[in-house]
């Protein structure tokens, strides 16, 4: 397993980038999305190829209150399908299933959601996954 990235959401990209660009990370990739209306903006220490911080700016969005703003944090696993079903045997939720052999969100015992993602291609869609629903919001 391999640590990827925590997410925030961010209601103002450009300062949230000069706020950690002045910390000292850099912006390594943008991904802008039109057709869900986000962009994705990824910053890192320089030198440093570990964790990173994934700026997700909501285009619609006004605002974020309560603690809307922490997204998730989100691991590499060598095997979604084992990975999903070693947690779900021992009791852990699976909020949204790995139908796609590439992505599932799992929650913490205090609700903080956890991105799970398969390490190289994607594993070919397989039961019990693919008509497995959601279980809650990721």
């Amino acid at each position: 397993m391999k640590f990827l990235h925590s997410m925030i959401r961010v209601s103002d990209p450009a300062a949230t980038v000069a706020f950690f660009q002045q910390l000292g990370l850099e912006e390594r990739r943008r991904m802008d999305n039109d057709a869900g209306r986000f962009t994705l903006i990824f910053l890192g220490v320089p030198g440093d190829e570990g964790g990173e911080v994934e700026l997700t700016y909501n285009w619609d969005e006004s605002g974020y209150g309560g603690g809307r703003n922490f997204g998730h944090l989100a691991y590499q696993v060598d095997d979604i399908y084992e990975t999903c079903r070693r947690l779900m045997d021992n009791g852990v939720t699976i909020n949204r299933p790995p139908r796609d052999g590439r992505m599932a969100f799992i929650r913490t015992p205090d609700a903080i959601s956890i991105e799970l993602l398969q390490k190289g291609a994607a594993l070919a869609p397989a039961e019990p996954w693919v008509s497995m629903p959601n279980t809650g919001e990721w």
